[in-house]
């Protein structure tokens, strides 16, 4: 999800039974409005996982009522979600520096960290699209998506192969003519 998405769930948006978030809001700037896209505003699958998580943090909210912000912000008295930049500031970015992550994160790291982890495991690419709720594919694999290392070792190994055919497993220096 977007962080404009994530700070715009409501309690009433989350189903456990179906397993599903509905994402109906954004909040841009601390204004509510419509989702980024057409794509943005189809329901969110919710892993019970998730969902486990989300009723833990529940009971630890102050605002819980059905029309009440997932992420009440207790400044404001529950009538705003949190401000995105202060989570990162006060709480992720200070977790990052403690565990020695020297790159600058921003919200976005997570969505391409997510389309990566997704293409790591093999998601098909329109289940790639859709979880990340892109209206077109192009932005996905573009924008969003590295190749990992051992994906891309694993490709090159199988090219080789088919040149290399070898019983056991590939010798670098054998491929390389330099044995």
């Amino acid at each position: 999800m977007r962080q404009s998405e994530l700070f715009g769930i409501k309690w009433r948006d989350v189903d456990l039974k179906r397993g599903e978030l509905s994402v109906v809001r954004s909040i841009v700037f601390g204004v509510v409005g419509r989702c980024k896209t057409e794509s943005s505003q189809k329901p969110v699958p919710l892993h019970p996982l998730l969902g486990e998580a989300l009723l833990t943090w529940r009971k630890a909210c102050k605002f819980t009522g059905y029309d009440d912000w997932v992420f009440a912000s207790r400044l404001h008295k529950g009538r705003r979600p949190y401000w995105g930049a202060s989570i990162l500031r006060n709480y992720i970015r200070p977790v990052a520096e403690s565990l020695n992550i020297q790159k600058h994160i921003g919200w976005h790291t997570f969505r391409h960290t997510y389309s990566t982890l997704l293409r790591s495991v093999g998601a098909e690419f329109k289940v790639m699209q859709e979880l990340m709720r892109h209206s077109t594919l192009r932005t996905t694999m573009d924008v969003y998506t590295q190749a990992v290392a051992p994906a891309k070792h694993a490709a090159q190994a199988a090219v080789l192969a088919l040149f290399f055919p070898l019983t056991g497993p590939v010798d670098d220096c054998v491929v390389l003519g330099t044995a």
